[in-house]
């Protein structure tokens, strides 16, 4: 089975775009970028273009790489204030000269849209009722959901332990009841811990790192990585995952291609909770995020 997550991301956009055309009040969505990078500016211009589609504003701002500390604290500041923005993003990686712990904390927790607050990161550890997780996370449950695939007693393997996706996740499994292991670089016999995996998450940033032989039969896989490779004589590249595609198709029971697996879910999870973030705090995050397995609603 193909996990198709574009197709969920575009019906999540349909019933979010339907919503939101009967507000008062559009949601606003507060986007600050540092810097230049290629890939970060143009996942910014897909943010962008999704916000448009479902009717959410989008502020937007662009600073220099060399920015100071100051004078980027002093724009989170303004959207913090801001009456007209429920959400701020703040496009990482930031430079290096730039704290990004530091920076992060400075987003007001009512508009802490990805959940990198510390504490909202503290209220995803503990599981309270008002947690609010990163967008990729919530799209890798919200698929696994959405396609009636059972994560209670599930053995789940998350390759990556980076406090954007493989930490927040782990901690949602393991609110799901799943046992958890996290590999990363230093994880000896790695090998030995995929083939064990019911759930196997990779996100190593590594192309087509797992093979065939890494995992065993019905082995279900989010595959989070996003990396350009050459092919035809090295006159262009493809996007492939840190998955082979092709190798593992035979032994899965289910499986995110990329692209248009994870990918459009994090965007979509994005608009989503910026619609939840300008509604009120009877609507807390949380609930996006279902603590069982037996609703498979968008």
């Amino acid at each position: 089975m193909i996990l198709d997550g574009r197709q969920l991301a575009n019906k999540i956009k349909n019933q979010l775009a339907n919503k939101i055309k009967l507000l008062d009040r559009h949601p606003g969505l507060g986007i600050i970028l540092v810097g230049d990078r290629p890939d970060s500016k143009i996942y910014i211009r897909m943010k962008k273009k999704a916000c448009l589609k479902v009717g959410i504003k989008n502020f937007d701002v662009s600073l220099s790489k060399d920015v100071d500390k100051e004078t980027l604290i002093d724009e989170i500041e303004k959207m913090n204030k801001n009456g007209n923005i429920d959400a701020i993003l703040i496009q990482l990686p930031l430079p290096k000269h730039l704290n990004e712990r530091e920076i992060l904390s400075k987003v007001d927790i009512k508009k802490d849209v990805d959940g990198f607050h510390c504490e909202n990161v503290g209220n995803l550890t503990l599981n309270n009722g008002n947690f609010n997780a990163p967008c990729t996370p919530c799209g890798c449950i919200k698929i696994l959901d959405h396609y009636g695939i059972k994560i209670q007693g599930k053995n789940v393997v998350v390759i990556g332990r980076s406090n954007i996706v493989g930490l927040p996740l782990s901690l949602l499994f393991l609110h799901r009841n799943a046992t958890v292991t996290i590999c990363h670089s230093k994880t000896k016999n790695l090998f030995e811990h995929t083939k064990k995996a019911d759930i196997l998450i990779v996100a190593c940033g590594k192309p087509q790192f797992i093979k065939k032989e890494h995992v065993k039969k019905n082995v279900v896989i989010l595959d989070i990585g996003i990396n350009k490779i050459p092919f035809d004589n090295k006159k262009g590249y493809k996007l492939v995952g840190d998955v082979n595609y092709d190798s593992v198709l035979d032994k899965t029971l289910a499986i995110t291609p990329v692209p248009g697996g994870v990918g459009p879910m994090t965007i979509a999870m994005l608009l989503k909770k910026t619609f939840f973030l300008s509604q009120t705090v009877t609507n807390p995050l949380s609930t996006m995020i279902s603590t069982s397995n037996k609703s498979n609603n968008v």
